[in-house]
């Protein structure tokens, strides 16, 4: 092998080839190594689907020496048996997603980094990158020359590599705005197209996206939204199906049993005693088992759902619809989307994957119902009305504060109407006049929001690199 064409050196070192006459496949698709007789394994696969409270065991199994969380590892564990593979290319419909995205939010220490190592080591297949030191190159598809023939070739990033496994992604608040603009289409067409160097091709990224970020002053305000708190733009919020808030709250009981259960993990006599809620955190399924499970599943089982679960998910669905109240200025607020409807039958699909069931049952819909509502009751509650509004994650401004900006943008519009000197309006006059007349005080910010819809509207136009207004009606 010659180091560089630019070097004569030659290694002793040849690149290895097959010379082969016939191939047989023993099993097709294996992820595992070991390769044995299809029935033996059938039967092993069924025997821990028939095992009692196999849920919540499998859930244990995840994360084992993380105390609590039980929500979070049944949302991860999800994630990793994903839905069924839907591709109705031939009616014209294109392919359904049936990968599970999942965002874990919170503060720092509070084993988000851990969860997602365990993941990675659990998925069949998978790449674990860190969100400040990847690239949008990085993460789809870069063009290298190749070092023997000289020719431009595509070299595949990371969401292609996790191609039907689990991308996990540390510290996705770090990443930069372009680099999170490219997961738009990973995370919901399921491919990256590539233009380059006069390579024109779209690649497959059928990958789950498993994410963890921390609020941009290091601990979670409560006061804020969950965008004003990380700082992603709603558009990529809106496209992970689980969003799981994880606060550090001071709790004496629930620190002094965390506190018992790490320490259990170095002291053995303290394991007995260590008093841990989750029932389950013993029997959990050992992990190149539970590996071995988990692809077994993946690649045998595929839901389909029954006429109870497709009756109960529209019930759930119009009674997520009616749960939004009415916000400010009579703009009822939105707490559920078609996009949440099909988080609901993916989960449901998953939840009866990972029984090894073909139909997917009510009680499936039931668990992936509580799943999403504790997620989203947690996100997508307004900290102003604490009313339910999905719009905080799909637009990133609730319908209490569209409300609140219109009526603001009328007060503005009634100040500059009787406005005595004519010409332009400095903002921070018409600021300090606003506030004097009105009985609350109002930010600049919100008055430049307000006067952002005078100017959609045409009413106004803003002059002086943006300083100043000019009322146009």
């Amino acid at each position: 092998m010659r180091i560089s064409q630019r070097q004569r050196t030659v290694r002793n070192v040849f690149r290895t080839y097959l010379d082969l006459i016939h191939v047989k496949v023993m099993m097709p698709k294996a992820e595992g190594d070991v390769l044995e007789d299809a029935t033996s394994r059938d039967e092993r696969m069924a025997e821990v689907a028939r095992s009692e409270n196999i849920y919540e065991r499998l859930a244990a199994s995840i994360a084992p020496s993380i105390y609590g969380m039980d929500d979070v590892k049944k949302g991860v564990l999800l994630q990793l048996f994903g839905g069924s593979q839907k591709d109705f290319s031939d009616k014209g419909w294109g392919r359904i997603r049936s990968e599970i995205n999942v965002l874990l939010v919170g503060d720092p220490g509070t084993s988000k980094s851990q969860i997602l190592r365990y993941v990675h080591r659990l998925a069949p297949r998978g790449i674990y990158t860190s969100g400040s030191g990847s690239s949008a190159v990085g993460l789809t598809a870069y063009v290298a020359r190749d070092a023997d023939s000289g020719e431009l070739v595509l070299e595949s990033g990371a969401l292609v590599l996790s191609d039907q496994g689990i991308c996990c992604v540390d510290e996705f608040d770090k990443m930069s705005d372009y680099t999170r603009s490219i997961l738009h289409e990973a995370m919901e067409q399921q491919t990256i197209s590539v233009a380059k160097a006069g390579i024109i091709a779209t690649l497959n990224a059928r990958t789950s996206l498993l994410a963890a970020a921390n609020p941009v002053d290091s601990r979670y305000d409560p006061k804020k939204t969950v965008v004003d708190n990380i700082q992603l733009p709603p558009t990529l919020l809106s496209r992970f199906d689980l969003i799981f808030l994880i606060l550090d709250q001071v709790d004496i009981e629930s620190d002094k049993r965390l506190a018992k259960h790490i320490v259990s993990l170095f002291y053995d006599s303290i394991n007995n005693a260590s008093g841990n809620e989750t029932s389950y955190a013993g029997t959990g399924i050992g992990g190149q088992k539970l590996v071995e499970y988990i692809a077994y599943a993946r690649e045998k089982v595929k839901p389909r759902l029954s006429d109870a679960a497709s009756d109960k998910l529209l019930e759930l669905y119009v009674a997520m619809r009616k749960r939004g109240g009415e916000g400010a200025g009579g703009v009822r607020t939105v707490s559920a989307t078609p996009r949440n409807l099909e988080s609901l039958v993916r989960m449901s699909e998953a939840r009866a994957k990972l029984e090894l069931r073909e139909v997917v049952e009510v009680s499936d819909v039931d668990e992936a119902h509580r799943l999403m509502v504790s997620a989203i009751a947690q996100v997508a509650t307004d900290p102003t009305t604490g009313l339910l509004d999905i719009d905080l994650l799909n637009a990133g401004q609730s319908a209490h504060q569209r409300g609140k900006a219109r009526d603001l943008a009328n007060v503005l519009w009634t100040t500059l109407s009787n406005w005595e000197s004519g010409g332009d309006v400095r903002l921070n006059m018409l600021l300090q006049k606003t506030n004097e007349d009105a009985s609350v005080r109002i930010k600049e910010t919100e008055m430049k929001k307000a006067l952002k819809l005078l100017e959609d509207e045409e009413k106004i136009v803003f002059t002086s690199s943006r300083l100043a207004i000019r009322r146009l009606a």
